[in-house]
């Protein structure tokens, strides 16, 4: 059971080296929907209700009934920032889209600016993460207008963090260049030209070392997913063999097994391990499909009467099978059901993690291909060499090629402007626009990631809570609970040191 120890340790040493610029969130705008509702941050809220609702945490959450519905924020929010929010279905049919929506004032007139939309069919009952940047910093009120279809949704803990200077300043790039196309048809300065230019180049260099973030941050998710599905530690709290019920049963089958059914029975089980040197393997869902019910037949054969009434048994043990046979099978039976539920949790945490590992990959992919056509744009060619001077964990080496797009991209503009080539130029500009807009793409498709991250570790805590736990037997109880404690630990540290690194 340690899954999260291993998220834990790979997000304490690998995320360290991310050198992450993300510092510490500051909160600018949050609702948990709980307390007196006057005091809630909302002016409006239309079609949805406080009573019903199935909370995320604490007590309470909105419940906005199947259909349309919107709420808005009583007060603008005054800084550009990344706003998440939790969304529950009550049915695996639901599906729901939420707009997102800003306007600078509140009436009824008010013009509102679409910022994102999020369409889903969960196919869950278990509550999802959505992550939306916010670009705009001036003082902008927050609507979400909701359509849920096939029934009702739930929505909790919407929370607005401040977004990084870093980040601010790469939202306001298309401003910067619009203002410097401004600029070349009022001011045919040349030395005015000139210096937007410089300023095209320098922030045409900066937005570098974003890509090169992104691209760290997604290969140290996804080098943790990989070691994660290599190892399926979670997966050993779900192995039959860790719990003193199934031992029980197989010393009991042994007992009247003959020669040749314990040679079998021995096969059957290997799979799970050794006992003879606790080790435990890892269980997958095929393979204890595959168990289950040929065990249970065995296990019927073997305690019934025609099996070890004509056996070599002690008259000791043929009485034991004949007292406790039926017991011990449903004993099995039981465990094995309860082993099984507990499988199903461990499966689909797995299969969470396969996915986020298939969409990394391809984010991974198209970033790499996008970050080697942009250094192409800036006249530096598409070498192995340049493209490791830009993910270098050298500051000055990626100062030095970042120079080098900057003067590329400004003496390409120079160029075109000292030789009277506007059609050029103009097409230039567009192109390196383009350039710099197609990164919007990937924040959003990073903040998708991070949303199915922390969806993931959401879902972890709750297969882990104490209610959760599926066994009747005391011991094997014992024995889940203990794992569990410990799971509780790392998953808790895993997801500060996430936080910590990409939030």
């Amino acid at each position: 059971m340690r899954t999260a120890a291993v998220i834990s340790m790979l997000l304490f040493g690998v995320l360290t080296s991310v050198n992450a610029s993300a510092k510490d969130n500051e909160l600018v705008f949050a609702s948990d929907f709980e307390g007196n509702r006057l005091s809630q941050p909302w002016s409006w809220i239309m079609g949805c209700q406080f009573e019903g609702a199935e909370p995320h945490s604490g007590e309470s959450a909105l419940l906005c009934a199947e259909g349309n519905s919107s709420i808005v924020s009583k007060f603008p929010v005054s800084e550009a920032g990344l706003l998440e929010f939790w969304v529950k279905t009550q049915n695996i049919q639901t599906q729901y889209r939420i707009n997102v929506l800003t306007s600078p004032v509140l009436k009824l007139d008010a013009q509102w600016q679409h910022v994102a939309l999020i369409d889903i069919t969960p196919a869950t009952t278990e509550y999802l993460a959505h992550r939306v940047s916010i670009d705009d910093p001036s003082r902008q009120y927050i609507r979400l207008d909701i359509e849920a279809i096939n029934g009702p949704i739930s929505l909790d803990d919407l929370t607005l963090d401040k977004i990084r200077l870093d980040i601010a300043l790469q939202k306001n790039e298309q401003k910067i260049i619009g203002g410097i196309l401004d600029k070349l048809k009022e001011d045919k300065n040349y030395e005015v030209q000139a210096e937007s230019f410089r300023t095209l180049g320098k922030n045409y260099a900066a937005q570098l070392e974003s890509q090169r973030q992104y691209l760290e941050y997604s290969n140290a998710i996804y080098s943790s997913i990989t070691f994660v599905l290599a190892t399926s530690e979670r997966n050993k709290m779900s192995n039959p063999l860790g719990y003193n019920t199934f031992r029980s049963v197989l010393t009991d089958a042994k007992r009247v097994a003959s020669p040749i059914q314990q040679a079998r029975l021995g096969s059957m089980v290997k799979p799970f391990g050794d006992l003879a040197t606790a080790t435990l393997n890892v269980v997958s869902a095929g393979a204890y499909s595959a168990f289950a019910e040929p065990f249970k037949s065995f296990l019927a054969a073997t305690f019934d009467r025609s099996n070890y009434d004509n056996s070599d048994l002690s008259r000791s043990d043929k009485k034991f099978a004949e007292e406790n046979g039926l017991k011990i099978y449903q004993q099995a039976e039981r465990f094995m059901a309860e082993i099984e539920k507990e499988l199903q949790q461990v499966t689909a945490l797995d299969n969470d993690l396969v996915n986020m590992q298939k969409n990394l990959d391809t984010f991974r992919k198209d970033l790499d291909k996008h970050l080697r056509s942009y250094l192409q744009h800036a006249s530096i060619a598409r070498t192995p060499e340049n493209y490791s001077k830009v993910m270098s964990k050298d500051e000055q080496t990626r100062a030095q090629i970042m120079a080098d797009v900057n003067a590329n991209i400004s003496a390409k503009a120079d160029a075109l402007l000292a030789a009277n080539s506007n059609a050029e130029l103009v097409q230039y500009m567009i192109k390196t626009t383009e350039k710099m807009d197609e990164f919007q793409e990937f924040k959003e498709r990073f903040n998708q990631i991070t949303s199915a991250m922390l969806t993931f570790y959401d879902r972890f805590e709750r297969s882990i809570a104490a209610e959760q736990n599926p066994f009747t037997d005391p011991s094997d109880r014992a024995v889940w609970e203990q794992h569990a404690q410990s799971a509780r630990n790392y998953i808790r540290q895993s997801k500060e040191a996430f936080t910590k690194a990409f939030m």
